[in-house]
């Protein structure tokens, strides 16, 4: 199987190393990729978010299949147009991503479907805006409406930090707060038949202890020790199917991965939000302890024959992965830095670059992730941390607390 891999991000190289380690892939061209991914994927040149470019790139390569990772470029069509040539792609259509392209349109599916999610009110000046501040009280949470690479959220007691957030953005989604510790459920669907993966947690905040702005993650662990045993099977006949079964009475079905962000509060689990796509850095650990082969898998989905692929398999132990941010992130990240040791297996590259002489240097805020694995929580966060101190960048910096609560048994349910 020839696979093309489009995107450049954390996610993406370990979308690569999985579909690289795939039996049945005889061929991975990632575009435009990373200098991590370089070293398992061909890389081409394209600008993601054109569709005819992906497509025609598609065909050039006489791809099997297609997987788009990012957001942007599903909410932009990519998928519609690599489906018109005739090849199989893994995504939702451009009309069923905006399911992670407008949170307005979301709340509207989950409404219709009977989700149980926060309550929420769609503002478009600052009176409506103040107004359910009011309603729902501290904490408040103000939401961009339209993509933001996942910085478009702010959750705080300060009223006037809410208001020029909702100020900055145009159109918001305020919502009430939903207490309880979070959740990150990623399903791979072909539109009828659903798969759920490990659920997972990240971590959004940039400082240790959940302080400080949110980011687009620091962090994350799987599987969850304190999760309820039931809570995979409760949130796919409470949200998934729903959401999927009113996604298709819309005509527009959702085939791709849907992620399910929820909050288990005292009520039981609630929607925060739905994206299109696979989340970083949840990604890096799910797939770690992922045994079945990743492009079969997500063939299945393209195709509509999910419901005949096996049952899937996954490692026993734990993973934690922890992300390496360059300086000044989130306000204003620094980029240029020479960064060494990050060649090392485990290590997923984000926001990284060759400059003119051939150096990897830092491109982004979030320039790499290292993943651990190890027989518990315990073992996973050692083996990440240790492998995180083999990689130098000036000025990065990264939590020192992700998994620690959980590995410690010190997360409890509302």
């Amino acid at each position: 199987m020839r696979v093309l891999l489009i995107g450049s991000g954390g996610r993406e190289h370990a979308l690569a190393s999985s579909l690289a380690a795939d039996p049945a892939v005889d061929q991975l061209i990632a575009a435009p990729g990373n200098p991590g991914i370089a070293a398992v994927a061909e890389l081409r040149p394209v600008t993601a978010t054109d569709p005819q470019a992906v497509a025609a790139l598609a065909v050039e390569v006489a791809a099997d299949l297609v997987v788009v990772g990012p957001e942007a470029p599903l909410v932009a069509g990519v998928t519609d147009a690599v489906r018109a040539k005739g090849i199989a792609c893994f995504g939702p259509s451009g009309a069923a991503a905006v399911l992670e392209g407008s949170k307005s349109f979301a709340k509207d599916v989950m409404a219709a479907a009977g989700v149980p999610t926060a309550r929420a009110v769609t503002c478009r000046s600052a009176d409506e805006v103040a107004a359910a501040l009011d309603a729902f009280g501290t904490p408040y949470v103000v939401k961009n409406d339209g993509l933001a690479a996942g910085k478009g959220v702010v959750v705080t007691d300060d009223r006037a930090a809410a208001l020029a957030h909702a100020d900055s953005c145009g159109q918001v989604v305020v919502e009430e707060y939903l207490a309880g510790p979070e959740v990150s459920l990623f399903v791979v669907t072909d539109g009828t038949a659903a798969v759920p993966l490990l659920p997972a947690q990240d971590f959004k905040r940039v400082s240790v202890g959940d302080t400080g702005p949110n980011t687009g993650g620091m962090g994350a662990y799987a599987p969850l020790p304190w999760a309820p045993p039931d809570l995979v099977d409760q949130v796919m006949a409470e949200v998934v199917h729903p959401t999927l079964a009113e996604m298709r009475h819309r005509g527009t079905p959702f085939a791709g991965l849907l992620y399910v962000g929820l909050a288990v509060t005292a009520a039981g689990p609630r929607v925060i939000e739905f994206n299109a796509r696979f989340g970083d850095p949840e990604t890096q650990v799910v797939l770690a302890l992922l045994e079945t082969p990743l492009a079969g898998l997500l063939h299945a989905a393209a195709t509509g024959t999910l419901a005949d692929h096996p049952p899937l398999r996954w490692r026993d132990g734990a993973a934690v992965t922890v992300v390496l941010a360059s300086a000044g992130y989130p306000a204003a990240a620094r980029t240029g830095d020479v960064i060494t040791g990050a060649g090392q297996a485990g290590i997923s590259h984000a926001g990284t670059a060759r400059d003119a002489t051939g150096q990897l240097v830092s491109a982004g805020g979030r320039v790499l992730s290292a993943t651990g694995v190890g027989a518990d929580l315990a073992g996973a966060r050692d083996a990440a941390y240790r492998l995180l101190a083999g990689v130098d960048l000036p000025g990065g910096h990264f939590r020192a607390d992700i998994a620690l609560a959980a590995a410690e048994g010190r997360i409890t349910l509302p």
